[in-house]
């Protein structure tokens, strides 16, 4: 009956869309159903907001329209997290508000915080880049949290006093504005009736053992300060650089959560872990082994965010609106400090979400030699390329172009590319015939010749042939080692573009370069077994002679 009821007023609002009666009888309609079935009321009210956005555009009317959409809003803010932010900073100007520039990106983290809250996870992992509103969306989830349920206690832990006391200060900001924040709307009946600055605790409703928030450092006194069941959220457990290159201090830090903090939370509670990855061997690295590998934990319903600074076409995942996040061009220049102070790892780490161990780290950019992307005056004695094929998986199809001179590759340009064959195939050919390669090699294997064939056919339309082989990996050797044993001659032989001078699949392939670590599970390594192949080829080939003068 209802469902029938909701499509006929559906329908006249689809005749007339600039009459708001329909609408405002649609909104009353949710709000009398939600009892009875709360899952339709609130999908229809959500279809209902939609088309509220389409009929402002027709300026008809716009304030009456505005205030209902204000109205659904504040009927979901309880219950939906995204809603809730939505209403709670809507009386701001759109420039001023937090969420609303940052929800094209943060979108996905506040669904994720959804599904915990739901209870459809048990413990979530985000990390994201410095500065880009992690700690932020964390305050709004907590207000949110215990404006819903304020008997629950909730717990939320960091790496210092100093970042507990401003998100302490923050919550309670966001609480106790009623200008800026509408969050007394949202909870009418919620009361703040106690809070401690000093014991960072904030108690809703009644005071209570264990507050509704308790906000404590990694190193301050958690045994005994929260019975936590409701949510832990730890955000930034690592301190910094220092303190990640320190594995005693690592070993603490771990020993800290796996004795003080964990045990805090009861069976039920759910674990948020948010923050900057430092290293494989972090606290929230530590645990995330825990659950992949342990069959112990093979009920525990998890996921793993990671939103990197830049993706993988190398544009900037944080530009956000009104200028108020990072541009592509900021995050490039980063990387380039960081490359010129040989510390990639860092990069990877802070701003990509892929800790890297230095001691594993195969290729530095310091041990490298670079030229300004002008080749020497004088003929190559070849121009090659070896070929990496993707084999599924995110996996890229790598390849560097080689100019050989004597013992000197300089590795001119590169193909580097996640895309299928009709793809990477024309992508290819296209570099043979702009750089005049005489010699390709593929690396072999059950599709390898189907492969080969395409790259033959996208140059057969160029009416362009050159020797194109297949070669079978080493039976005998695993690919690290391969990569492993070829390390000293790519050090010593080939010479790349220097920052400044590459193009965006330059980048993320030298990116792949310096993230390649030893004894470990690379996301990837197309780029440093391209690099490997091409030095296979190089030994193989005929080189430039020295005569010395007998000595006898």
């Amino acid at each position: 009956m209802n469902k029938l009821l909701i499509a006929k007023i559906f329908q006249k609002i689809k005749k007339a869309p600039t009459d708001i009666t329909a609408y405002e009888d649609l909104f009353s309609l949710c709000r009398n159903i939600e009892q009875e079935d709360f899952a339709l009321a609130h999908s229809t009210n959500e279809a209902l907001r939609k088309r509220i956005s389409i009929a402002i555009k027709y300026r008809k009317n716009v304030e009456g329209f505005f205030e209902l959409y204000k109205k659904t809003l504040l009927f979901d803010a309880p219950h939906f997290f995204d809603s809730y932010l939505l209403y709670l900073e809507i009386n701001r100007k759109p420039k001023e508000r937090f969420y609303q520039p940052r929800r094209r990106v943060l979108k996905r983290v506040v669904d994720a915080l959804q599904k915990l809250t739901n209870d459809e996870l048990d413990e979530l992992f985000i990390s994201m880049p410095p500065r880009v509103g992690k700690t932020t969306i964390l305050m709004f989830f907590v207000t949110w949290l215990i404006g819903r349920k304020s008997e629950a206690s909730n717990l939320y832990s960091a790496y210092s006093d100093t970042i507990t006391k401003a998100f302490y200060n923050g919550v309670l900001e966001i609480i106790n504005d009623p200008v800026t924040y509408l969050w007394h709307d949202v909870f009418p009946n919620a009361k703040v009736v106690q809070t401690n600055s000093q014991d960072e605790t904030i108690n809703i409703d009644r005071r209570k053992r264990y507050p509704s928030l308790t906000c404590r450092s990694l190193y301050g006194t958690l045994n005994g300060a929260c019975d936590c069941n409701g949510f832990e959220i730890s955000d930034d457990l690592i301190g910094g650089i220092e303190e990640a290159l320190n594995k005693d201090r690592l070993v603490s830090a771990w020993s800290k959560v796996d004795n003080n903090l964990l045990p805090r939370a009861k069976e039920k509670a759910k674990i948020l872990w948010c923050g900057t990855r430092w290293s494989m061997v972090d606290p929230a690295g530590l645990r995330m082994e825990l659950l992949e590998n342990d069959e112990r934990f093979k009920n525990r319903r998890y996921e793993i965010i990671n939103l990197s600074a830049l993706d993988e076409d190398d544009e900037s995942q944080f530009d956000y609106d009104y200028s108020v996040g990072f541009s592509t061009e900021y995050y490039r220049m980063r990387r380039a400090s960081f490359e010129r102070n040989n510390d990639m790892a860092s990069w990877q780490a802070q701003y990509m979400g892929e800790p890297i161990e230095r001691d594993g780290a195969l290729f530095s950019p310091g041990e490298f030699r670079y030229y300004n992307g002008v080749l020497p005056d004088e003929e190559p004695d070849r121009v090659f390329m070896a070929v990496d094929p993707a084999f599924g998986g995110g996996d890229f199809v790598a390849s560097p172009v080689c100019f050989q001179y004597g013992d000197d590759i300089y590795v001119h340009d590169v193909v580097y590319d996640s895309g299928d064959k009709r793809i990477t195939q024309p992508l290819l050919a296209q570099a043979v015939i702009k750089y005049n390669v005489v010699a390709m090699q593929i690396e072999a294997n059950k599709s390898t010749e189907a492969y080969k064939d395409g790259v033959q056919d996208e140059l057969k339309k160029q009416n362009r042939r050159i020797n194109l082989t297949t070669k079978a990996a080493p039976s005998d050797k695993a690919k690290y080692q391969r990569i492993f044993d070829k390390a000293p001659d790519i050090r010593e032989n080939m010479i790349f573009r220097e920052s400044g001078k590459r193009s965006k699949a330059y980048s993320l392939f030298m990116q792949n370069v310096f993230s390649y670590k030893m004894f470990a599970k690379n996301k990837n390594d197309d780029a440093p077994e391209s690099l490997a192949m091409a030095m296979d080829m190089v030994r193989g080939s005929t080189m430039r002679t020295q005569v010395f003068k007998r000595l006898f």
